[in-house]
């Protein structure tokens, strides 16, 4: 409105003017998502040009500009339209990308702005979310060769009991002999995949969609959340991961400037685990009536010991933010390790299983041609 009447003394009507609908080439499927690099990019870009001293407003510009991801550029053309009409650049970022960027940024660039230090603001967001793309590089990376090789071992098994398995049962039962334990085991399974197979495949969608439809209630978030803890193997990464996240992200908030209850409240939101952020939320309300941070956390239980020792020496101190951000690099480097041990323990696994399954098919096929040799 203050800037219609900038060129209108007498405004009568107001019309909203709805966006067309993009054709099918230039539809995004799924709608829009975060591009965690040229995020992290963004927030190295706003650090160094407001730190050269150019007001807000033209640097939002020169960022849109050169930002080529498509929902990147859609939301700072809009922001830089928001801070050009004198609104603020959290409150633009809040609402323009509030279901794009993460709950910690907009609340870091918001304590940034009441302490007139944007330009340090954006640029803890750079190494807090530069360090988390890192290590989501490092993990897809390790990811990729199992994925690879279980992905081809299904097509390989999938073939042999779909065109192989079959044409050797032919030729087998045209004999009229009976056959070995093993080949009649083979040759039930592959009728079994070949009569039931989409049956198979209708079960398996349906108790994926019926545990997504559970886990999207409180109780089965919860459940899930707290038997991803107890799994073996993943268990303890997904313990190791909330404390990383925990830790640099409290001590993100906390550099930029905001209270302790707010970094808190802040932090148990970004957690990936739904049990342990809701624990965490639960401290909130507890510092707020005066008890200390690291007693609050020790009752709730959910996080590591040593992670919670430290927050106490960091209160004791004085000095939490270079604590957490200690322990926080403490806890990158065991997640990484803890990954990359489960890895070197799934390679050896998916060979063996993978081995096990074609020396059954190759052992089926060879002790059913030897008896039908025995018989000729």
């Amino acid at each position: 409105m203050d800037r219609i009447k900038e060129t209108c003394n007498v405004v009568l009507k107001l019309t909203e003017v709805k966006e067309e609908t993009p054709g099918i080439l230039h539809m995004e499927i799924g709608g829009p998502r975060l591009n965690e690099k040229a995020f992290t990019v963004m927030c190295s870009q706003f650090a160094i040009i407001l730190k050269s001293g150019i007001p807000i407003s033209r640097t939002v510009n020169l960022i849109a500009d050169k930002t080529a991801d498509k929902a990147l550029k859609k939301m700072l053309a809009q922001v830089a339209e928001d801070v050009e009409a004198g609104r603020s650049l959290a409150a633009s970022f809040a609402e323009r990308g509030n279901k794009l960027l993460p709950p910690t940024f907009i609340e870091s660039i918001r304590a940034g702005e009441e302490s007139g230090n944007v330009d340090r603001s954006f640029e803890s967001m750079y190494l807090h979310f530069d360090k988390q793309t890192k290590l989501q590089g490092q993990v897809r990376g390790a990811m990729a060769y199992p994925v690879f090789v279980l992905a081809l071992a299904f097509v390989v098994v999938a073939v042999l009991m779909a065109v192989a398995v079959p044409r050797f049962t032919q030729m087998f039962e045209s004999y009229g002999s009976e056959l070995p334990l093993m080949t009649r085991m083979l040759i039930g399974i592959s009728n079994f995949f070949k009569n039931y197979s989409l049956t198979l495949v209708a079960f398996i969608s349906i108790a994926i969609l019926a545990g997504k439809l559970y886990g999207n209630t409180e109780t089965g978030r919860l459940r899930f959340a707290r038997w991803s803890l107890r799994l073996p193997i993943l268990g303890n990464i997904s313990q190791l991961s909330a404390a990383s996240q925990f830790a640099n992200s409290m001590a993100t908030m906390l550099g930029s400037g905001l209270p302790l209850p707010k970094a808190l409240s802040i932090t148990a939101r970004v957690l990936d685990n739904y049990y342990i952020s809701q624990e965490v939320g639960k401290c909130t309300a507890k510092v707020e009536e005066g008890r200390s941070l690291a007693t609050s956390l020790r009752d709730a239980e959910c996080l590591p010991d040593i992670l919670v020792d430290m927050v106490g020496v960091g209160e004791e101190t004085g000095e939490m933010e270079n604590t957490l951000s200690t322990i926080g690099a403490y806890y990158d480097s065991e997640l990484e390790m803890a990954i990359s041990a489960a890895l070197k323990k799934l390679e050896p696994t998916l060979l063996i299983g993978i081995a096990v399954i074609a020396g059954f098919i190759v052992i089926s096929i060879y002790m059913a041609m030897i008896s039908l040799y025995g018989i000729m």
